[in-house]
């Protein structure tokens, strides 16, 4: 099944950038493997990489005023499930973009990607997986070596749907409140470093609740930024959790972001009781949206089968 190729709809600036991305994406990907010795990496090559969201749809957001930018969302596909490793074979290129976007010169527009194997892809696509079968539909293909191609997405029962994601709901959106009660019982303690990487739990584990009722698929990553982009383009209401109208607010988002490693190993990790009880408002109000959004999709799913 072959993905649209055209950027045409998209402004000349940004297929500057796209070209760019593609380059720093290709290159960073050919550094990492030279320093590798195993045959596996050796023979390893990027497959595709397809651009899908909101660049790829057409309807993406630029608002300086309400502080919200619209990322590239990017799926890489590589040949050998083990090249999909982010923190093995991608961190030095998620950074590089990352400084590239700060400098503003190259970049303007933040990068997310998501990478996986062909033959993952494939399972998924034959799996019914919405995720990526909207990718097919609506990405636009930036880089691809000859062959290779995806197989037809196999389109699931209602009942079978219905019966998955029921469980996904289940599991997910339980694991994610049992995080919140305990990252609160943390506070009544004063245990706060903790309080931190339990809420930062909460919030990764209602994301991928979001994504699991949605696609029924989710992303294999713990990098709350990548998480929060994919699960706004899902459900636009969710850009209304994270504020960003002062240094206070900001910061107590970074402070969550960071605490899946920080709050747990860094002696110098520092949050208060305050900015505690700022990301507790705002993971409940998360909490709330998922839960009407899962709730919301479980009954078009009732109504089908």
């Amino acid at each position: 099944m072959a993905v649209k190729r055209s950027l045409d709809h998209l402004p000349e600036g940004k297929r500057r950038e796209l070209d760019h991305v593609v380059e720093v994406l290709r290159g960073g990907f050919a550094d990492e493997l030279a320093t590798r010795r195993a045959p596996r990496f050796r023979d390893g090559r990027i497959l595709k990489i397809i651009l899908f969201g909101s660049y790829a749809r057409g309807d993406w957001v630029e608002d300086p005023i309400g502080r919200y930018f619209s990322d590239y969302d990017i799926l890489i596909v590589v040949n050998h499930e083990d090249l999909a490793d982010v923190p093995e074979f991608w961190l030095k290129t998620d950074q590089r973009l990352n400084e590239e976007l700060a400098a503003g010169q190259l970049l303007r527009t933040p990068v997310q990607f998501i990478v996986d194997s062909l033959d993952s892809v494939n399972e998924k696509l034959a799996r019914g997986r919405y995720f990526f079968a909207d990718i097919l539909r609506e990405g636009v293909l930036l880089h691809a070596e000859p062959g290779h191609p995806f197989v037809r997405p196999t389109p699931l029962s209602a009942d079978q749907a219905l019966a998955e994601t029921t469980g996904y709901y289940g599991e997910w959106f339980e694991s994610a409140a049992g995080f919140l009660d305990t990252a609160r019982y943390c506070v009544s303690q004063a245990r706060l470093k903790e309080a931190a990487f339990q809420f930062h739990q909460a919030v990764e584990r209602f994301y991928h609740c979001l994504f699991l009722v949605r696609t029924l698929y989710s992303p294999k990553t713990h990098n709350l930024n990548r998480l929060r982009t994919l699960a706004e383009e899902l459900e636009p209401r969710l850009t209304q959790v994270w504020p960003t109208t002062n240094k206070f607010e900001r910061r107590c988002y970074e402070l969550l972001r960071a605490a899946y490693v920080k709050a747990r190993y860094s002696s110098e990790y520092r949050i208060s009781a305050e900015e505690l009880a700022w990301l507790d408002a705002r993971i409940a109000s998360l909490q709330d949206l998922v839960r009407e959004a899962c709730e919301a999709r479980l009954k078009e799913l009732a109504q089908a089968a």
